[in-house]
């Protein structure tokens, strides 16, 4: 009797947990590479921690306790570095995603844009699909939180997937989920302002070397192969991973459609006052976090109606916050042990940098970004990578505006969805699992070898950036 394709995977995690394991053990024990005991302990506890997220043998938020638990037990790391997490701005902009997305589905608002957008989106899967990465990826230019961009768009995306028949379970209803997952985060990777790993690196940029980004510049650099082509290339993997059809769900009708109409038309306000806010904050200094914190108090009092008690209680999924927590802290912990300059270190050492040999050079370069954000995830990738620029810009004879640039490869391509938060959040806001999310992250990091790094480096050389 032949054994089931569900176990054989099963197993296979199974081991790979346990030689990841082993690995762990052996590296806390034997003190590899210079690390001194505390840094071989964390980097094991790291290791596992990795294989649990990446396994999916346990849910992320196991995973993430364990990752606290083993740090904390082994005195590796203070609670405010280990609980980072917690206090990060992009918690806040979580809760914030729960709370608008319960207020739009509770509301009805999401299902009336869906009725809106459907004429234009539900001529075939494709446009539906298309339409929805076009939608996100124009978002980026005016929204600078990949957490704001999922919260404002998931509830509209999975509204029009149950106006056009996509019901829970249909590979079409989790391939909308996806492309607004990627389609509200990766491209906006190429725009300045609008991820939070761009901000870090522009700043370390501007305090170790002195260096000053342009909106413009970097935008061209960019955009045209991490934006476009990038995005063309997602919008085909979900139709191919996520194959679907269309049929038309006209929507129930509402006895209460006058005052859900008036409830609906003051949340849009809420809402368009928030992005706005969002859209304006190098304007006004104010934070996005603490704007999403005020709408999200206005959204929840009780005597609006917008969020009742009832439904605010299963709108926040706190197994979702300590995943995300754990993600958020690892590049805490790995920088503020020192691991990560090491892990760095290491990485480079074995690359055949050379000057003279700028090709060679480029994909070294970018592949130093992409590995080393497995271990610090993509906010944490601009602090350890960025104090090695000018060692690297001598070894490659690169300028030192270059090698920091080839650092957005690296933190735009993703290995697995726990570096990227956003991802998983929006996933979550979408009721769907964050297992669809591995078989696009690994075949972008494909494309991205075969396909965006030889297109990256022809444009930066005709830009005479090389």
């Amino acid at each position: 009797m032949p054994i089931p394709k569900d176990h054989i995977v099963t197993y296979f995690k199974e081991i790979l947990i346990t030689v990841i394991a082993l690995i762990a053990i052996s590296i806390s024990l034997t003190l590899p590479g210079g690390l001194d005991q505390s840094q071989s302990l964390t980097f094991g506890i790291v290791l596992i921690t990795l294989g649990l997220w990446a396994t999916g043998i346990v849910p992320g938020y196991v995973a993430s306790t364990f990752f606290f638990t083993a740090l904390l037990l082994l005195n590796l790391a203070p609670p405010t570095v280990v609980f980072s997490g917690f206090t990060s701005t992009a918690m806040w902009l979580i809760v914030t995603g729960f709370v608008i997305g319960a207020a739009i589905t509770h509301s009805g608002l999401g299902v009336r844009i869906g009725a809106i957008a459907q004429p234009h989106l539900s001529k075939s899967y494709p446009m539906l699909i298309g339409g929805l990465m076009l939608i996100g990826a124009l978002m980026g230019f005016i929204m600078p939180s990949s957490m704001g961009r999922a919260a404002a768009l998931v509830p509209v995306g999975m509204a029009l997937a149950d106006v056009l028949g996509l019901e829970k379970g249909n590979k079409g209803r989790t391939g909308v989920a996806v492309v607004v997952a990627f389609g509200t985060n990766m491209p906006s990777f190429a725009i300045l302002p609008s991820n939070i790993p761009n901000i870090v690196m522009s700043g370390m940029a501007e305090r170790t070397w002195g260096l000053h980004f342009g909106y413009a510049d970097y935008l061209l650099l960019h955009y045209p192969v991490l934006g476009i082509v990038k995005g063309i290339a997602i919008v085909l993997l979900v139709l191919l991973y996520f194959p679907a059809k269309l049929t038309l769900t006209p929507p129930a009708p509402d006895p209460t459609a006058p005052h859900a109409a008036r409830r609906q038309a003051l949340l849009l306000g809420v809402l368009l006052i928030t992005v706005a806010l969002w859209a304006t904050d190098q304007l006004h200094g104010v934070n996005a976090a603490w704007i999403g914190l005020a709408t999200t108090l206005v959204l929840m009092v009780p005597q609006f109606g917008f969020v009742p008690p009832p439904v605010f209680k299963g709108a926040i999924d706190f197994g979702m916050l300590l995943f995300v927590s754990g993600a958020l802290a690892l590049g805490a912990v790995v920088t503020s042990t020192g691991l990560g300059p090491v892990i760095a270190r290491h990485v480079v050492s074995a690359l055949p940098l050379e000057e003279g040999r700028q090709f060679l050079n480029f994909l070294s370069l970018s592949t130093l970004g992409i590995v080393t954000s497995i271990f610090t995830t993509m906010a944490g990738l601009p602090a350890v990578l960025g104090p090695m620029a000018q060692d690297l810009a001598r070894a490659t004879g690169f300028s030192i505006e270059t090698v920091m640039m080839t650092q957005v490869i690296g933190f735009s391509t993703v290995f697995f969805p726990y570096q990227i938060s956003p991802l998983i959040v929006a996933m979550g806001l979408a009721g769907e699992s964050t297992r669809p999310l591995l078989k696009m992250t690994l075949s972008l990091v494909v494309l991205t070898f075969v396909i965006f790094i030889p297109l990256d480096y022809l444009w930066w050389r005709l830009l005479g950036w090389i």
